[in-house]
């Protein structure tokens, strides 16, 4: 009988990834990354260790929403006082925050326990085109359905 394969910490090798956010529809962008950031495109996934890489992603003041989604979509946050919440249209969010828009959806879609909290510390997120990571070597990806 076959045993099921368990990553250990010393066989994770962790790269560097680079994604270009332009033209790029949100949600699809947040997904392929969340997979990446649990280290789902690895044949040593498993799903209760870290095992997924850092990614990078640049010129999220470039990313699109598709549909209505720019005057219809909202984000709330709420600060625990009674009538203090708030809600921000996404076309605003976009505008002035769009990397905290990409970085919120994307941890969406992470798991919600403290694995989760690692995983998202691995995402670094830039509104233009420059970062600060160039002595990790980042090599650049694609992802499908991007850049158009």
């Amino acid at each position: 009988m076959q045993k099921s394969y368990i990553a250990k910490e010393s066989d994770i090798k962790r790269e560097w990834l680079l994604v270009d956010a332009t033209g790029m529809a949100i949600g699809r962008l947040a997904s392929q990354v969340a997979s990446i950031l649990r280290g789902k495109h690895k044949p040593i996934f498993t799903a209760n260790v870290d095992t997924g890489d850092y990614v990078i992603i640049v010129n999220t003041d470039k990313v699109v929403l598709t549909g209505n989604k720019l005057e219809d979509k909202t984000y709330f946050t709420h600060s625990g006082f009674i009538g203090h919440d708030k809600h921000v249209q996404a076309k605003h969010m976009l505008e002035k925050k769009s990397d905290v828009t990409v970085q919120r959806t994307i941890k969406g879609m992470l798991p919600k326990n403290s694995l989760g909290r690692q995983m998202f510390k691995k995402l670094k997120v830039y509104k233009g085109p420059e970062h600060e990571h160039q002595a990790q070597q980042p090599r650049k990806i694609t992802l499908v359905g991007g850049n158009k």
